[in-house]
């Protein structure tokens, strides 16, 4: 790797970790698991092995991809290799608790229900609080526990350690620091996530957002944003749209204007996805204020039940407390 990762690396600020660590002994070897009152079950840690080989990525330089006006991506192709592509997919399915939120919007007077089209889940803290080594959430700057209303529907909880290994590699390899991981599970091609950008004001400008991709392969489409009522005589935007046929493993790097400027999308695919199906799509992102907390845990947790995947059913099935992964 290049001496900037290593520097990067080396006066990287050490941030304090919550007390998450339990112990469950099994027949040949002793399990490590994350643990938080806000988490509906403990989360395994990573196997050693697979934590080792994940502390050594990438497994490839990225690639810039900037020759289109206001894009700035830094393509990781692959960023995990594929053998161990496919095992993390298959921990993070497994392990991780996913939830399919239902909410209400406006538009122009009419009320629609929106079904998320995908299972998602979320784990973090904007950059106003942090967790202590108890996993309380206390003031960055006093130490002091929090107590706002923005945190009391959905009480944030802390990244587990499965995931907060593939955090602290992303920030060592591109210069950038994260403090919210999302995670979306596409069941299908019927699983999808329309054109969108991650522009909000609780990211703050430029925001930097690592997005990785997981099992099947999926068509990753980038297209700008039109031009600006009055945009006189600046140049002109491109009308093509982006194709990336994002593979198991792969990292995107959105940074710089793009989020300002280009719109992304997942769309549906035709046919049953490869092997067994199935592809997660991991994004590190940094939110700024207390609003960005709440509008992660609104969008992504949301109140409704929990799912787990199912080894039995070969699905995503709603887990009771007191039950284990079936």
């Amino acid at each position: 790797m290049s001496s900037k990762r290593t520097i990067d690396t080396f006066f990287a600020p050490v941030s304090k970790r919550p007390r998450t660590n339990v112990t469950e002994a099994g027949e040949d070897e002793t399990v490590q698991k994350s643990n938080h009152a806000q988490y509906p079950f403990p989360i395994r840690e990573l196997p050693a092995p697979l934590k080792r080989e994940i502390a050594s990525l990438p497994a490839r330089e990225g690639k810039a991809m900037n020759d289109e006006p206001h894009l700035d991506l830094l393509y990781f192709e692959p960023y995990i290799p594929n053998y161990l592509a496919r095992q993390l997919f298959d921990f993070l399915r497994s392990e991780l608790p996913f939830y399919r939120v239902e909410y209400n919007i406006k538009r122009g007077g009419i009320e629609t229900h929106i079904r998320t089209p995908r299972w998602t889940t979320v784990f973090g803290l904007d950059e106003t609080s942090r967790f202590n080594d108890e996993g309380t959430v206390v003031d960055t700057g006093t130490g002091k526990p929090v107590s706002d209303k923005r945190y009391d529907k959905y009480p944030p909880r802390p990244i587990p350690n499965c995931l907060d290994d593939l955090r602290r590699s992303t920030e060592a390899a591109t210069g950038c620091r994260f403090n919210f991981c999302l995670v979306n599970y596409y069941a299908s091609g019927a699983d999808s996530i329309s054109f969108h950008s991650d522009d909000e004001k609780f990211l703050g400008p430029n925001p930097a957002i690592a997005s990785f991709s997981l099992g099947a392969k999926r068509d990753f489409l980038l297209k700008h944003k039109p031009a600006p009522s009055g945009a006189g005589d600046q140049a002109p935007v491109p009308s093509k749209t982006i194709k990336l046929p994002l593979g198991s493993g792969d990292m995107i790097l959105m940074r710089g204007p793009t989020q300002s400027n280009w719109l992304h999308s997942i769309p549906k695919r035709a046919g049953k996805n490869a092997e067994d199906g199935g592809r997660i799509n991991i994004t590190f992102r940094r939110a700024m204020v207390k609003g960005g907390t709440e509008n992660y845990y609104n969008y992504n947790v949301g109140t409704g039940p929990v799912y787990r995947w199912s080894k039995e059913r070969r699905e995503m099935w709603p887990w009771q407390s007191g039950e284990d992964s079936a």
